[in-house]
């Protein structure tokens, strides 16, 4: 049987940036994920210059033979709308391929990789988890997002009492035919919020590389309104005729829930998305995941070998001063008649100064969130 100081369960953002950080402080380190990297991951793919701060990237490295691709500006509206457009004299975001970007931040984690291979039973053996019957560690990681089976372990239910994001959204390199008939600027990713407010689209080009999508706050009917947006982006002229029809699906955890997810047990943890941390106005949760798996190392490594819960609770003490409360407050604007924040949201997003001060840069680049080092260096 091997044995490892550390497993981690799921080698996304959140996972494999735990893992170097463990493996930099001499941590024996493991993770296990069912697929074989690079592997195919569904998501918008832009990352601000703060998440490169925060897992240390060569962008000159990086950008070779990799999708990186500057954005100066945005466009934004409501579906069927006027758009916005905001720029600015220099990158705020980078679009990338989750398919290169968590491959990269995996390879030079340093952590011994088990890959192609799912979590398939799970033990608890005294201070220690047995992991299909053949690894021993001392301590387990959930990173393996909203479906994490970690998390299922302590106590996750999910069902209609999660307050989830689905989304449907498709990736494609264009041919040359269809990179003429593309308007999506690419440098501008676009934005495009549904009337209800219950969620909105996108089209962000990234070289020859296009990614359209659409995700909502619950999943009624959301084939209809993914197959809608399509067709309307076709008959503006702004995305190739011919792209695929056929999206793909997935779903997050916002950071406030009715039942927030436990983030530490005796011996265990949950980061990134299996814990639920996206952001509710964007649903951005790349960010929050390399952060949670930054503290996560931090409170492992100044835990010394004794994993308790009380041992590991600062980590979940942090999770809220960094990201608030995790409880969703029961009083929200449902007492607004629909109609009025109907009326109330065109004009907002018809706004430049919206747009640009609350839209863009509160909601979506979290130019107001503090850096993450003064936390890491207390």
């Amino acid at each position: 049987m091997e044995s490892c100081d550390v497993l981690i369960v799921g080698g996304g953002p959140a996972g494999s940036t735990c893992a170097r950080r463990l493996c930099d402080a001499g941590l024996d380190v493991m993770v296990l994920d069912k697929q074989s990297f690079p592997r195919d991951k569904v998501c918008a793919g832009w990352i601000t210059p703060e998440v490169i701060e925060a897992v240390e990237m060569d962008c000159q490295d990086y950008a070779q033979g990799r999708v990186f691709q500057p954005f100066a500006g945005f466009r934004t509206g409501m579906i069927g709308g006027p758009q916005v457009t905001t720029d600015y004299d220099h990158p705020v975001s980078y679009g990338i391929r989750r398919c290169e970007f968590d491959h990269y931040l995996l390879q030079r984690s340093g952590a011994r990789l088990q890959l192609g291979e799912p979590l398939r039973t799970l033990e608890q053996e005294g201070s220690r988890w047995i992991v299909n019957g053949q690894i021993s560690t001392a301590l387990l990681i959930g990173a393996g997002g909203h479906f994490c089976p970690v998390a299922r372990q302590l106590g996750a239910k999910r069902g209609k009492d999660e307050h989830v994001i689905a989304a449907q959204e498709i990736e494609f390199e264009m041919t040359p035919a269809q990179l003429e008939q593309c308007r999506v600027d690419g440098s501008r990713p676009e934005l495009y919020f549904c009337e209800d407010l219950k969620g909105y689209g996108w089209a962000v080009r990234k070289g020859n590389f296009l990614n359209v999508g659409l995700g909502r706050e619950d999943n009624h009917q959301l084939s209809r309104h993914v197959t809608e947006f399509r067709a309307r982006l076709i008959e503006q002229g702004k995305v190739p005729a011919d792209m695929p029809e056929k999206f793909h699906g997935h779903a997050y955890l916002l950071s406030s829930q009715k039942q927030p997810r436990p983030l530490v047990a005796d011996n265990a943890m949950l980061i990134g998305d299996a814990s639920g941390l996206a952001y509710p106005q964007s649903g951005e949760g790349i960010r929050p995941a390399i952060e949670s798996g930054l503290l996560a190392a931090q409170t492992i490594i100044q835990a010394g070998g004794r994993y308790q819960a009380e041992r590991l609770q600062p980590y979940a003490d942090q999770i809220i001063a960094r990201f608030g409360q995790r409880h969703a407050d029961d009083e929200e604007a449902g007492w607004i008649p629909e109609g009025l924040r109907r009326f109330a949201a065109r004009k907002l997003m018809a706004s430049t100064w919206f747009a640009r001060h609350i839209l863009i840069e509160r909601w979506f680049l979290h130019l107001n969130t503090p850096k993450l080092e003064r936390m890491l260096q207390g």
